[in-house]
């Protein structure tokens, strides 16, 4: 299953903070995709699923696909 989150228009750290709010809702394997016009988004997402320990799928522009690993 996939939730698509849009988060274009916001500003950081707001797309973060709503990534953080929803993945725990979605099942371990699934996805969220975060639409996010922020250049901040590049850097910030990549970097949360790092220190979170979840797995990048995929960073295209203003589109960002991570799956819950725990």
């Amino acid at each position: 299953m996939n939730v698509d989150l849009d988060c274009r228009g916001l500003i950081c750290p707001l797309p973060v903070i709503k990534l953080a709010k929803t993945l725990p809702t979605v099942a371990i394997g699934d996805t969220v995709t975060v639409l996010a016009d922020d250049p901040a988004a590049a850097t910030d997402i990549p970097a949360w699923c790092r220190m979170r320990a979840q797995d990048l799928v995929s960073a295209d522009e203003n589109s960002y696909v991570v799956r819950r690993v725990s």
